[in-house]
């Protein structure tokens, strides 16, 4: 590993579980097109197969931790549930 490699992985923030619920679900944004693409702005179409993939992952997610979640990280992945499904919805009308 080259030095500024080394530098860049010692600041990345450590992945917890709330991390990466949050990572799936920065994902199911960009799928469901509510996240613009990051160097034009220009939004990004909508996949909502693929959406509806990471919506599963993360109801699965939820599922298999059930009993060994501290109560921050089951409102937490709750509630980016309940938004995405949300989103979801409302983009296959």
């Amino acid at each position: 590993m080259t030095k500024a490699a080394a530098d860049a992985a010692s600041r990345m923030p450590k992945v917890d579980f709330s991390t990466f619920v949050l990572s799936l679900a920065t994902a199911a944004l960009y799928q469901l097109g509510v996240v613009p693409e990051a160097g034009s702005g220009e939004p990004v179409p909508a996949d909502p197969l693929v959406a509806r993939q990471t919506l599963e992952t993360l109801e699965m997610l939820r599922e298999k931790t059930q009993g060994n979640l501290s109560e921050d990280e089951r409102k937490l992945i709750d509630s980016l549930l309940y938004d995405l499904r949300m989103r979801f919805i409302e983009l296959t009308r």
